[in-house]
């Protein structure tokens, strides 16, 4: 049974990376209609470009904080999926705002959609909150000590959810996916990811920058992945109440990251220059989604070596001159300097 068949749905940052493909398989979900509330700080209306062409999806370009917006755009929603955010890197530079928005935001959309009568909320995390992996795989009773702000915020904002949950039975589920990458994903300024931007420099001919040692790991889901999981997640009953983790159950080093991008470019020839370890920078994620696979079955389909191939491909054939590409990426985008958005 598909539950989502016929669901008036919210997306807070569906115009980012991961909301928009969760936009798109909510389409080939069979939804009845998709409001997006984005304000396009960090995410493009160009990523919903084809889901625009359908005509159950409806875009407010507006900031989720906007109360007047949420109560335009609650009344009748039967699934609100909230991935409004700003990233690890923003954090370092602006603590505040990122808390406002990863965290005060969610317990006021938490409110909106209680009071509206919304029948399923599903808060979007992050493996972030965990920080350092303390044993690995990292299953959902891992202890949760973030690095960075943006880990305490998602963090206290996983504490709203699961409060509204056992104080007020509000059917929440809270996703906590490891390190999505893939078609849009973000290079640029302070949401710049170390996939698409090592991609980036290598396409324009310069070689990786890697922080620290480079024996940093992360467990890379691709992005299609992710959004499966969380539909996936939504479909069942048997998560309400639950966090869960969305990952690929393998993780690799920023050093053989980098390797594996040379390889599939063929440039031998580049060898990774190694700056200052970045602050708050996590040494390990490793998802365990064994909790996932049972609840609903599901499993991650796509490879690193075929994502990482398929990235470097739609990069490469953007028809922007790498170097164009390059001059939006920022060396060290945790810097107040880094920021640019729009």
């Amino acid at each position: 049974m598909n539950r989502l068949d016929g669901a008036r749905v919210l997306v807070t940052g569906g115009a980012g990376f991961i909301g928009s493909h969760l936009v798109d398989a909510l389409l080939r979900s069979g939804v009845a209609a998709v409001t997006v509330i984005d304000d396009l700080a960090t995410g493009h209306r160009e990523n919903l470009d084809g889901a625009l062409t359908d005509a159950r999806v409806r875009l407010i370009e507006a900031d989720a904080r906007d109360v007047d917006v949420l109560d335009d755009s609650m009344p009748g929603t039967d699934v609100v999926f909230h991935l409004a955010c700003l990233g690890v890197r923003h954090s370092l530079h602006d603590p505040r705002e990122n808390h406002e928005v990863n965290a005060t935001l969610t317990l006021e959309l938490l409110e909106h959609a209680r009071r509206s009568g919304v029948g399923r909320f599903v808060h979007v995390s992050s493996s972030e909150v965990y920080g350092t992996a303390l044993y690995a795989p990292m299953d959902e009773r891992h202890p949760t000590f973030p690095e960075t702000v943006y880990g305490g915020a998602k963090l206290a904002g996983e504490a709203y959810a699961r409060a509204a949950f056992r104080t007020h039975g509000f059917p929440v589920t809270v996703v906590r996916p490891f390190n999505a990458y893939g078609p849009r994903s973000h290079f640029e300024g302070d949401s710049g990811e170390v996939l698409p931007r090592t991609i980036v420099r290598v396409l324009a001919g310069e070689a990786p920058l890697v922080y620290g040692d480079g024996e940093q790991s992360r467990d890379f889901t691709h992005v299609t992945d992710t959004a499966r999981g969380i539909l996936a997640i939504t479909e069942s009953d048997a998560t309400i109440g639950r966090t869960i983790n969305v990952g690929s159950g393998s993780d690799v080093t920023i050093n053989d990251l980098a390797a594996i991008v040379l390889a599939v470019a063929g440039r031998h020839d580049l060898e990774p220059v190694h700056l200052e370890p970045r602050p708050g920078d996590v040494r390990r994620l490793l998802a365990d989604s064994s909790l996932l696979h049972s609840l609903t079955g599901f499993t991650p389909t796509v490879s690193l070596q075929d994502g990482v191939a398929e990235l470097y491909g739609l990069l490469r054939d953007s028809g922007t001159d790498p170097a164009a590409l390059l001059e939006q990426v920022e060396d060290r985008n945790w810097l107040r300097q880094a920021v640019r958005r729009g």
